[in-house]
């Protein structure tokens, strides 16, 4: 097998990802297992994958305590009477912030020690600027923000700020994305900082990733989201999302987490009755879904090549994802 590999399986909310995500590292494992059986040695042969563990790429179900809201089911990982090894998860406390550039520090302190362990990571998620980070060696993700001038330039409008940015050097603004107001502001943050300092960029390792996504039709995309929010509701998402407010979690951090629990902070303060929730946070999920299947595209265009399976037959989706993983990587030669 080549060095580094890594699956990726990713979509948007409510495809299954997490279900693929296990039952693939357990027929992996099952598979290595037999492999192992069949040398009589009970060794995996050198260059094979002896398992295979989940790094979570979900921005919010990092956080303690979010685990509703989030679609944090842990028991997702539970297979065949085991359970999956998973990471990246519960390991921040509700109320602080989480970004990119730790997340893509934590990924790599696990994808080095699952490799050295000879363990496949399967990473896995619905946050596509996580994803994208490390398949496209995203280093300026490490620079700081910078508040004050952040604050001076968050009057100017979008044509102001593209002619800000058009007086740095063409080395520092080659990345920029022109296209929204707060992507420019980022970029300008980006030029001045390279202005006067160094990037230094870290050694890391070359990933081999195979990248499988999961789509279906908007309709049946919908329609899981639908049933899957009002299953939510009945297990107790709005009580979770009070227990974070009598913990001292704010309104304010509530909205910045948004979807579920910017919306249902909002209904607890008395902005909307439980009707109007609903039928607002089912629209805002469908269309954080279609935002999510935009940036996937995107990275298409930037030279990420996706491999694309209908999420719409669960049996037949390992099936043919488990050809995909095999015919990529070789792995049960």
């Amino acid at each position: 097998m080549n060095g580094n590999p890594l699956l990726i399986i990713l979509g948007p909310t409510a495809s299954g990802k997490t279900r693929l995500a296990v039952q693939l590292a357990d027929a992996i494992g099952t598979q290595q297992t037999e492999n192992a059986r069949q040398t009589r040695n009970h060794k995996v042969r050198s260059g094979n994958i002896a398992r295979a563990e989940i790094i979570s790429a979900d921005s919010r179900q990092v956080f303690k305590g979010m685990d509703i809201g989030t679609g944090k089911d842990l028991n997702e990982y539970k297979i065949n009477g085991k359970l999956i090894p998973y990471h990246l998860i519960d390991i921040k406390q509700a109320g602080d912030h989480y970004n990119v550039n730790e997340f893509k520090e934590d990924f790599y302190a696990v994808f080095n020690e699952l490799t050295a362990k000879n363990i496949l990571p399967i990473l896995c998620g619905g946050t596509g600027m996580y994803i994208h980070s490390l398949l496209q060696q995203h280093e300026y993700t490490a620079i700081p923000v910078n508040e004050t001038l952040r604050l001076s330039l968050k009057a100017l409008t979008i044509e102001d700020l593209r002619s800000h940015l058009s007086a740095y050097p063409h080395e520092f603004t080659g990345h920029a994305d022109l296209s929204s107001h707060k992507r420019l502001i980022r970029a300008i943050e980006i030029s001045n900082y390279l202005k006067y300092n160094t990037l230094i960029k870290p050694e890391r390792p070359v990933i081999n990733p195979l990248i499988i996504g999961l789509e279906s039709e908007v309709i049946l995309r919908r329609n899981r989201i639908a049933v899957r929010l009002e299953a939510r509701f009945k297990a107790g998402m709005i009580e979770e999302v009070k227990t974070l407010l009598d913990r001292g979690i704010s309104k304010d951090m509530l909205t910045f987490y948004g979807l579920e629990y910017k919306f249902i902070a909002a209904y607890l303060f008395g902005e909307m009755d439980l009707t109007e929730l609903k039928e607002k946070l089912t629209i805002a999920i469908c269309q954080y879904a279609k935002r999510q299947m935009t940036f996937f595209r995107k990275m298409e265009k930037d030279g990420v090549y996706i491999h694309w399976l209908k999420s719409d037959n669960p049996q037949e989706l390992v099936q043919q994802a488990l050809a995909v993983y095999q015919g990529h990587f070789n792995a049960f030669v």
